[in-house]
């Protein structure tokens, strides 16, 4: 966002250019990440559980297949709400950010278009969680209901895919962090001239 708009905020933004100490955004990013991938692991899991089983049953883990498949679902369904906080929150942060100008991406991109994919990277995320989660549902509740393995192969091919998407996303993403120091503490300080090795005033209690 523009400089002159931003400091309208006067003293209620802090080294990071944002009103609060810690960035949201890349917690949730984390968040969604973690509940996404460990959702659609599980179910892969599932979908090899008659493989495995000897495997769980010298380790003596206590496993069933309904209990893997039970994980991955309500993984999906935390990711698909987390995920629209994400989305919120990284729009509200970028829209308060101060990148480094005239410094370019290891992908050569300059600050705003990296914003502009990172953006849109992250919607198009969000729909493509919620709608898997759509769709899981329909598997878990109505078409396979009845079936011991309760996912389809395209559903865990798609996962697949979208943590390929999510690889390019967190990349973008570390661009922004890494490269442009959007709201990274230490960076913002010393593009300002202070010392990052002390504490900066809005981190005070």
């Amino acid at each position: 966002m523009r400089s002159d708009l931003v400091n309208q905020l006067g003293d209620q933004l802090g080294s990071n250019n944002l009103p609060y100490v810690v960035p949201i955004h890349p917690n949730l990013v984390h968040l969604t990440l973690g509940l996404f991938i460990v959702a659609v692991s599980f179910d892969i899991v599932g979908v090899f559980f008659p493989v495995e089983k000897a495997v769980f049953k010298y380790l003596a883990i206590p496993v069933t297949r309904s209990g893997l498949f039970d994980v991955g679902w309500y993984n999906l369904v935390a990711a698909a709400v987390i995920t629209f906080f994400t989305v919120a929150s990284g729009f509200y942060e970028i829209l308060l950010s101060n990148p480094f100008q005239n410094v370019k991406s290891q992908w050569g991109l300059l600050a705003m278009p990296t914003m502009v994919w990172h953006g849109l990277g992250g919607v198009l995320l969000l729909f493509l969680i919620v709608g898997m989660t759509v769709w899981r549902g329909f598997q878990r509740f109505a078409w396979r209901k009845d079936m011991a393995r309760q996912v389809q192969w395209t559903y865990l091919g798609a996962g697949l895919a979208i943590f390929a998407l999510m690889f390019l996303q967190g990349t973008l993403g570390a661009h922004l962090g890494g490269e442009f120091g959007i709201h990274v503490t230490a960076d913002q300080l010393i593009k300002v001239g202070e010392d990052p090795n002390l504490l900066p005033r809005s981190l005070l209690p």
